[in-house]
């Protein structure tokens, strides 16, 4: 079946157009955040490198306290209510930045307190996204459907850093969040159009079978003989991002001195790279199946970063060749992920079933994000220590390890699932 046969067919599935208008409109939003949120704690409130990755981690905190938890909430729930719940808390969350700002009470700990809470949402809702689209498409069309979503959150991303970068610039990076909160109250409400039927998840048992269902989820995942090394790989992945991203912020405004439109061009760049990794992603799966594309896409990763650490500052070329060459590095992250990403979500939803997608993706996202704490933590140490070009290059090094994980392993052959999850178990 041809790339654009399906994706016609996955347009015309009930409640999938909703869905995705949905997270198109939140991807703008979350777009323009991406800058202001980096440009509000680096510049307007003068954050050190390490106070960065301090606020980098405590978003992805909640992860690490309640991401199993929350795996089991999700399945024992309709996620179609979890997600307009969370859109709505993630809108109010973002709302109290500019007020607090107004109010002269925004500080680097407030923020931290408000993406504490902020990524709590974020853990139920992508939990229960994840879980709510085998919902409502056919395994044999998750790969196409997943591409769907991340070209219109790649072309989000290369849009909305621009217009997030010129927002920051003519109204301050306090005030740029109004947009993203305004995309969750938007989301929430073409969520609340979706009719389909979901039947309400296994009333759980008292508490003691709460550790019963973790275990079951985790036992999926790291004992499968496919979805195992894909899982550490994402996690050693995670960890590199994290010092990457870490320090990439800082290294943007301040040692190349790119300032907030420069910064949001590099990200824009990014997004460009991941709209075409995406188009190319159901080509490349049906071709080089599940862990061809993922060994392929993964393997770009630490050339885009070695070339971020080898940009000149702008005093030394011009902003236009500083922000050139980082906007070429960051072109090549975003179609390595853009290429991975819809074959990576495809294979996971497809060989999980149905009664553990909350677990599984909660519990795999849990992992992940902890490792991002660690790595946001890491990356905050090496660049106090040793500077930001070598915390970069440090970075890249474990990608690297991240790709040999899944060269080494089974996964490398696997080819996607076309049938029913069950039939994996």
């Amino acid at each position: 079946m041809g790339e654009g046969t399906s994706a016609a067919r996955v347009f015309r599935l009930p409640g999938f157009a909703a869905f995705w208008a949905a997270s198109t409109i939140s991807g703008f939003g979350s777009s323009i955040t991406q800058v202001a949120i980096p440009v509000l704690v680096v510049s307007t409130l003068a954050a050190t490198p390490l106070e960065v990755g301090l606020i980098n981690a405590v978003q992805f905190l909640p992860y690490l306290l309640f991401g199993l938890i929350a795996g089991v909430l999700v399945d024992g729930g309709r996620k179609r209510s979890t997600l307009i719940v969370t859109s709505l808390a993630s809108c109010a969350l973002l709302l109290t930045i500019p007020a607090l700002w107004l109010t002269g009470y925004l500080s680097l700990w407030t923020v931290a307190a408000l993406l504490f809470f902020f990524g709590i949402a974020g853990l139920l809702n992508a939990a229960a996204s994840q879980s709510f689209l085998p919902r409502l498409t056919p395994r044999r069309y998750l790969v196409a459907a997943n591409a769907r979503l991340d070209q219109s959150a790649t072309a989000a991303q290369t849009a909305g850093p621009m217009l997030g970068g010129a927002l920051v610039a003519a109204l301050s990076a306090p005030f740029a969040v109004l947009v993203d909160a305004v995309s969750y109250a938007v989301e929430a409400a073409f969520i609340a159009r979706i009719r389909t039927e979901e039947p309400r998840g296994a009333r759980r048992q008292p508490a003691r079978n709460v550790l019963r269902d973790i275990r079951e989820g985790l036992a999926f995942i790291y004992h499968h003989g496919m979805l195992g090394p894909l899982a550490w790989s994402t996690h050693v992945w995670f960890v590199a991002n994290a010092i990457a991203l870490t320090v990439f912020a800082p290294f943007a405004l301040r040692a190349l001195d790119l300032g907030a439109l420069g910064y949001g061009i590099s990200l824009a760049a990014a997004g460009i790279g991941g709209l075409l990794g995406a188009s190319l992603a159901t080509r490349s799966g049906t071709r080089l199946g599940a862990g061809g594309s993922i060994l392929a896409g993964r393997a770009l990763i630490p050339l885009a970063w070695m070339v971020v650490a080898l940009a000149p500052s702008t005093s030394q070329s011009g902003s236009l060749a500083s922000v050139g060459v980082v906007a070429v590095g960051q072109f090549v992250y975003g179609l390595s992920m853009g290429i991975e990403n819809a074959n990576e979500m495809g294979y996971w939803q497809a060989a999980t079933p149905d009664e553990l997608q909350g677990r599984v993706n909660a519990t795999r996202r849990s992992a992940n994000r902890t490792m991002f704490v660690v790595g946001s933590l890491l990356g905050g140490v090496l660049a106090t220590l040793l500077g930001y070009r070598p915390a970069i290059w440090i970075a890249a090094g474990v990608f690297l390890i991240a790709v040999l994980v899944i060269g080494l392993s089974p996964f490398r052959n696997a080819r996607h699932l076309q049938h029913d999850a069950s039939a994996t178990r």
